[in-house]
C-alpha cells in the first residue's frame, strides 16, 4: 500500500511545500487552492495536500474558502471508502458538522446566510458519503439526483459520476462473482443495456451472461475471481 503522504501526481512545488515549513504559511493557502483546482479539472486526488489546506483554513478561520471545502469534500467521495472524507471533515469547523451538539446547534442558528449555506453544502456532501460507505448505492444516486444544489456541489469535479461509478464496481466486484443486470443498473445509475454492458465489459473487465435471459431479464454480470470475492482464497 502507499504510503499516505505520497501522491504519484503531484507537482513539484506542491511537494516542496508539504516537506519544508512553507506548509504552515497562511501564504501558501492560494497554491493549494489552485492546486484543488487542478485536481478537479484533471480527476487526480492528493489526499495529504488537501489536509495540509484544511489544516491551514483550521489555523486561519478567516483564509477558509467554503467552494474550496466543498470540491475537496466532492473530490473525496470519488475514492470511497477510503478515509479521505471522514479525515478532511474532521478538519472542518464544529458548527459544519453533521452531529452537533447543542452548542453548536445553537451557534449555526445565528450564522449568516453565506455560512448557512456552506454549513448546508457540507452536511448534504456528508449524507452522500454515509450512503457510499454503507453501500446504499441505489439511495445515493436518488439522493444525488433530488436537489439541484447537490449538482451545484459537484460540477467543478471532472467525470464526477464516472469516478462514482468505478469506485462503486471496484466494492461491488469485491462482494460477488455474478449479479443481476437489473440490480446493477441500479446501483450504477445505468439506463440501458448497452450502457451497462460498455462499462462492465471496457471499464471493468467482467462478463455478461445473456444465455437465459428474457429481454432485459435474467441477464447475469459475472465478476472474475479475485482475493476479496472468493472465500476460500481468503
Amino acid at each position: 500500500m502507499a504510503a499516505f503522504d505520497k501522491c504519484k501526481t503531484r507537482p513539484a512545488h506542491i511537494d516542496a511545500i508539504l516537506n519544508g515549513l512553507d506548509r504552515y504559511n497562511p501564504e501558501t493557502t492560494a497554491v493549494f487552492q489552485d492546486y484543488v483546482v487542478q485536481q478537479c479539472e484533471d480527476r487526480t486526488f492528493d489526499c495529504y495536500a488537501n489536509l495540509a489546506l484544511l489544516k491551514l483554513y483550521q489555523f486561519n478561520p478567516p483564509l477558509l474558502n467554503a467552494e474550496t471545502v466543498t470540491n475537496i469534500l466532492a473530490k473525496a467521495l470519488t475514492v470511497f471508502p477510503s478515509p479521505a472524507f471522514s479525515l478532511s471533515l474532521a478538519l472542518l469547523p464544529a458548527y459544519t458538522q453533521p452531529y452537533a451538539t447543542s452548542s453548536t446547534q445553537a451557534t449555526t442558528a445565528n450564522l449568516p446566510m453565506q455560512t448557512a449555506d456552506f454549513v448546508e453544502a457540507v452536511q448534504k456532501l456528508t449524507h452522500l458519503s454515509t450512503l457510499l460507505e454503507s453501500a446504499q448505492y441505489t439511495a445515493f444516486w436518488s439522493t444525488l439526483n433530488s436537489d439541484d444544489l447537490y449538482a451545484d456541489l459537484t460540477a467543478d469535479v471532472a467525470g464526477f459520476e464516472e469516478l462514482i461509478r468505478i469506485r462503486i464496481a471496484v466494492e461491488v466486484g469485491k462482494a460477488f462473482r455474478e449479479i443481476g443486470a437489473d440490480v446493477l443498473m441500479g446501483w450504477l445509475d445505468m439506463r440501458g443495456m448497452e450502457t451497462l454492458e460498455k462499462f462492465v465489459v471496457d471499464v471493468c473487465g467482467w462478463e455478461v451472461d445473456k444465455s437465459k435471459a428474457e429481454g432485459e431479464n435474467g441477464v447475469i454480470v459475472r465478476v472474475p475471481r479475485n482475493k476479496e470475492n472468493e472465500p476460500g482464497e481468503r
